[in-house]
């Protein structure tokens, strides 16, 4: 597997995996009927890097790494993870994360912190963990998910300093 910036060119493929992820509406806070426009328009954001993780030439991964705030905040770093569905339990996402703590240390970031992971996204927040993140806060009842109805959301932080 290869972990490479994104171009233009990669644009259908992100596209498939975000459609994927995002229409289930389970994971991310975001309008599963997002256009396609809209949804390429969130992922290639101006302060944000763009990332595919490529096996035998297949995209079945991307992320994002960004500032979290602006000015005094942009310190610290902000990310999303979206593997392919049928890609999942191969060890992509964790590929994924390990780069960008690597990513986010380059680019200068002090520490990453993800303001809004589903308490039921149990994969996420257990490899999270084993990455070194921990839960900092708990929004109750922040997201509502197509079967389970109301569960907590977490806050997850993580320093990248020495």
């Amino acid at each position: 597997m290869k972990i490479r910036a994104a171009t233009t060119a990669d644009s259908d493929a992100i596209w498939k995996i975000f459609h994927e992820v995002v229409a289930v509406g389970d994971t991310y806070a975001l309008d599963p009927h997002l256009s396609r426009e809209e949804a390429l328009g969130y992922w290639f954001e101006a302060d944000t890097q763009t990332y595919v993780a490529e096996d035998a030439g297949r995209a079945v991964g991307t992320y994002i790494l960004r500032p979290n705030q602006s000015g005094g905040g942009s310190h610290v770093a902000n990310a999303a993870f979206m593997v392919a569905p049928d890609a999942r339990g191969h060890g992509i996402g964790r590929a994924m994360g390990e780069h960008c703590l690597k990513e986010a240390r380059r680019l200068g970031f002090r520490a990453i912190q993800f303001n809004f992971v589903v308490s039921t996204n149990e994969s996420a927040i257990r490899l999270w963990k084993q990455l070194g993140f921990k839960i900092v806060g708990t929004l109750p009842d922040a997201f509502r998910h197509p079967e389970k109805g109301y569960v907590d959301v977490y806050v997850m932080y993580r320093s990248l300093l020495p």
